[in-house]
């Protein structure tokens, strides 16, 4: 599938379109299957908090859309439906992060193939996957927490002048605590990115070489180092190219819900009410959670095929990877 010499733009790209193209059915079958499941969890819990809080849903309902009411909804009504929501939310924020890991794991397992010239299967891949998943987890989530300094010191930032406007009643201790928020998330985020760049390549190693959260990242600060400008370039222009097809990929079957008349919300008279707005509601967030299921298999396949061939990449440049990968290729098939 690659050239077994050092890769430029051009092969990488090239084999990472030819993996998805030969190994399309573990691919994208994984990804489904995985992203499906997550969708039914979640699914499941939105059924649950809607037996939980129906009554008070369509309360809300009622007094938001019916004209014979004058009022905005009660807290008595509003406060277990934000329960509800939290609780669903957190549940598929956990479900997506672990799909995001198995997808992620299932990348590096097929561009491991698809160097070497291998057949796979679904069932292989899934098993694959499955097995190295924690530790991608772990590097996924240290990672991110990496990256996520500057948000959490606006986010400190920003709770600091709340209070600080709530007990002090003044403006212009909050305006150089805003100030002192701007400039600290600047000066924080290239050192984010660039620790986050220097661990990219980890959940590649968790999966080929079979090393824990803590050691893949070492190895991939290792294999980094020298060449962090390079990966930093490819995997941007990556993770662009992937949002951009995701993102087309979404406006368009969320576009489907916008025809006239698909979704009418009003009676006859041309007032609005309770049980179409229902109706309306569920089909749209129905159209947008399967443009958002394509989206995200798009969004989570490419950029982890890239950095897995940047990580095979690496090693052909720094190891000499080329006459080990060219012997079990051989062998392979004869």
């Amino acid at each position: 599938m690659i050239p077994l010499a050092p890769l430029g733009l051009g092969d990488i790209l090239g084999g990472t379109f030819a993996a998805m193209g030969r190994y399309w059915k573990p691919l994208f079958g994984l990804a489904a299957l995985v992203y499906g499941a997550a969708t039914l969890v979640v699914g499941a819990a939105l059924a649950i908090a809607y037996a939980q809080v129906g009554d008070h849903l369509h309360q809300v309902f009622d007094t938001a859309f019916d004209t014979a009411f004058d009022a905005d909804p009660s807290w008595h009504d509003l406060r277990p439906l934000l329960i509800a929501f939290g609780c669903v939310w957190v549940l598929g924020m956990l479900a997506l992060l672990a799909a995001n890991a198995l997808v992620q794991a299932a990348c590096p397992a097929i561009v491991q193939n698809a160097v070497l010239g291998r057949p796979t299967t679904l069932r292989e891949t899934w098993r694959r996957a499955s097995v190295r998943t924690p530790a991608v987890l772990g590097t996924s989530v240290l990672s991110w927490l990496i990256a996520l300094v500057p948000l959490a010191l606006f986010v400190a930032t920003f709770t600091a002048t709340l209070i600080s406007l709530t007990t002090l009643g003044e403006w212009r201790p909050a305006s150089w605590l805003i100030l002192a928020g701007f400039l600290g998330t600047l000066a924080f985020a290239p050192a984010a990115i660039w620790l986050w760049v220097r661990f990219s390549l980890a959940p590649a190693v968790a999966v080929i070489e079979s090393r824990g959260p803590i050691a893949a990242m070492s190895r991939s600060a290792h294999l980094v180092r020298g060449a962090w400008w390079r990966i930093f370039g490819i995997s941007l222009l990556a993770f662009a190219m992937a949002a951009l097809a995701g993102l087309v990929f979404q406006q368009f079957v969320e576009a489907l819900g916008v025809f006239p008349g698909l979704f009418d919300t009003a009676d006859d008279n041309g007032d609005l009410t309770a049980g179409p707005a229902l109706v309306a509601l569920v089909a749209y967030l129905a159209m947008s959670l399967v443009g958002q299921l394509v989206s995200q298999i798009v969004v989570t396949t490419f950029p982890q095929l890239v950095l897995s061939l940047l990580y095979v990449d690496q090693r052909i440049r720094t190891e000499n990877l080329a006459p080990t990968l060219a012997e079990a290729a051989a062998t392979q098939q004869s």
